[in-house]
């Protein structure tokens, strides 16, 4: 898999994300990705499964039995689960760009959006469903891993009844310390991130609330189509050389 091209694309999103965005996306990048690419892939790439039996067949349904999804790929399959949602809020921006441009061209040379990027008004909602969607993939895929193998531990020695086996044989797993220390560092990074997108979740919405509080003591303001990338202040300016440039008009 091409992760250097995923870096590239999400890359574009951390501009657009807060402090917690960029902790959380180099958490991603540096504790998972790195580590997936350069040691994980590799203590899992030359897997040995042995059976105390020579019956033909024994040691491949065994091994499937204790392994029936591969840690990696699993792992793999949950960093593009996670990562994909920050892609929401690159195309929402992208089309907000695409809004805007056609917007000029009408409307001769006026903006739609002060700064496509900022965080306001659908952009918002967009962010915080992807930081949902982020913590929810990352918390049902640690269940995943934890329902399939019992828990987040590896034993040395597995035992195995089932057919085409002779008898319950004993199978013998390579190198499970150095696995399980691999699959607890991973679960570990998972749980940090999950905790980096609770916090940034509550930073939106505590931002958002002291903002329509501080709004609710302030008197209201007459605006027809207020632009959401702008502060309140800056709308009622904007609105106030609007309704100058009417009455000089008038008189």
């Amino acid at each position: 898999m091409n992760w250097s091209g995923l870096e590239s694309l999400l890359s574009g999103a951390n501009k657009y994300s807060t402090v917690f965005g960029r902790v959380w996306l180099s958490m991603v990048f540096v504790f998972r990705v790195l580590v997936f690419v350069v040691a994980a892939q590799r203590v899992w790439g030359d897997e040995t499964f042995v059976c105390n039996t020579r019956q033909p067949g024994c040691t491949t349904v065994c091994y499937d039995s204790t392994f029936p999804i591969s840690h990696v790929r699993l792992w793999a399959l949950q960093l593009i689960f996670v990562t994909c949602p920050s892609l929401m809020v690159v195309a929402h921006v992208t089309y907000r760009e695409e809004k805007d441009q056609k917007y000029i061209a009408v409307h001769q040379g006026n903006h739609l959006y002060a700064n496509p990027g900022k965080k306001r008004g659908g952009l918002w909602w967009t962010y915080l469903l992807s930081l949902i969607f982020k913590a929810v993939f990352d918390a049902a895929f640690l269940y995943i891993l934890h329902h399939i193998y019992e828990g987040y531990d590896l034993p040395r020695i597995t035992k195995c009844s089932l057919d085409p086996c002779p008898n319950t044989v004993d199978c013998f797993i390579s190198r499970p310390t150095e696995k399980k220390i691999f699959t607890l560092f991973m679960v570990a990074s998972s749980v940090l991130c999950i905790f980096m997108c609770i916090c940034e979740i509550v930073y939106l919405i505590g931002k958002r609330l002291l903002k329509y509080c501080v709004m609710s003591q302030s008197p209201p303001q007459r605006s027809k189509r207020p632009d959401p990338t702008l502060s309140s202040s800056q709308n009622l300016s904007s609105q106030k050389l609007k309704d100058t440039k009417i009455d000089k008009t008038a008189l």
